[in-house]
C-alpha cells in the first residue's frame, strides 16, 4: 500500500485502510474525491471578493450532499449533472450571488416551496446569512438529487407550474419597437426565462432621462442580437 495514499487519508480524517492490492487501494481513495472542473476554479478565482466563499461554500454544499455529481460549465456558468440530468448551478454577478435548481418548483424549503428565479429564496444572495443553514442546503441539494435520480422529467426550464409563479412581464411599447426592428434580438428575448426579460425591462425602465434610456435600449437590442442576458459582463 503507497504510503502517500494513507498519509491522505489521516490528513483527511478517514481510517486507515486495509491491506489490498495498490490499484484497488487507488481507486476507491479516487471516488471519494470530488469531481473537479478547473473551469469551475478559474470562475471562482476571477468572481468579485465577496462571491468568492459564496461561491466555494455551495460547491462544498454539492460535494457533502451528492458527491456523485459531475461539475461543467453551462451557459456559462458552473453547473452540477447527475443521473444523466441537470441538478443545480450558481452564478456570480457584479452585487450578488444566485444558486439555482432545475426542479426549484418541486423542491421545498422549510416547509414552504422554494420557487425560482428573481422569486426564488436563493437569489440575490450577498453574504452566507442570506442562505439557508448549511445542513439545511445539503438537504435542499438532496432533494433536488433524489428526484434526477427518480426520473423527474419536469423542470423549471420545461414550463413546469411552480405553486408560486412569477409575475407576468410587462415589456415597454419602446422596447417592444426596438426588439421588432432585430429579429435575432426579438426571438432570443421570447426565449429567455422571465426572470431574464424582467433584467432587461427593470434597466431599461430604471432609466432618468431619455438619452439614457435610449442608450439602454439600443444596447439591449445589440446584446440579444448576440443571445446574451442582461447581466452577461459579470458572468465569467
Amino acid at each position: 500500500m503507497s504510503g502517500s495514499i494513507v498519509e491522505a487519508d489521516l490528513q483527511v480524517g478517514l481510517p486507515p485502510r486495509e491491506a489490498a492490492p495498490a490499484g484497488l487501494v487507488r481507486c476507491v481513495y479516487d471516488a471519494r474525491m470530488p469531481k473537479r472542473d478547473p473551469r469551475v476554479d478559474a470562475y471562482i478565482a476571477n468572481a468579485a471578493d465577496f462571491a468568492k466563499p459564496l461561491l466555494t461554500h455551495f460547491r462544498a454544499v454539492v460535494d457533502e450532499a451528492c458527491p456523485d455529481a459531475v461539475e461543467t460549465i453551462k451557459w456559462s456558468t458552473p453547473s452540477w449533472q447527475y443521473a444523466g440530468s441537470s441538478l443545480c448551478s450558481m452564478s456570480a454577478f457584479k452585487q450578488h450571488c444566485s444558486f439555482g435548481f432545475w426542479r426549484a418548483n418541486l423542491l421545498t424549503l422549510n416547509g414552504k416551496p422554494l420557487g425560482f428565479g428573481a422569486d426564488g429564496q436563493l437569489s440575490h444572495v450577498t453574504s452566507k446569512k442570506d442562505l439557508p443553514p448549511r445542513p439545511v442546503l445539503v438537504a435542499l441539494v438532496k432533494q433536488a438529487a433524489k428526484l434526477n435520480a427518480d426520473g423527474v422529467k419536469t423542470s423549471v426550464m420545461s414550463g413546469a407550474r411552480s405553486r408560486r409563479p412569477a409575475k407576468p412581464v410587462t415589456v415597454p411599447a419602446d422596447f417592444r419597437r426596438a426588439l421588432a426592428t432585430n429579429k435575432e434580438a426579438r426571438d432570443t428575448f421570447d426565449s429567455f426565462s422571465p426572470s431574464q426579460r424582467r433584467e432587461y425591462v427593470e434597466w431599461i425602465s430604471e432609466a432618468k432621462q431619455e438619452a439614457t434610456r435610449a442608450k439602454r435600449l439600443a444596447a439591449s437590442v445589440e446584446w440579444l442580437a448576440e443571445g446574451k442576458p442582461r447581466n452577461w459582463k459579470y458572468m465569467k
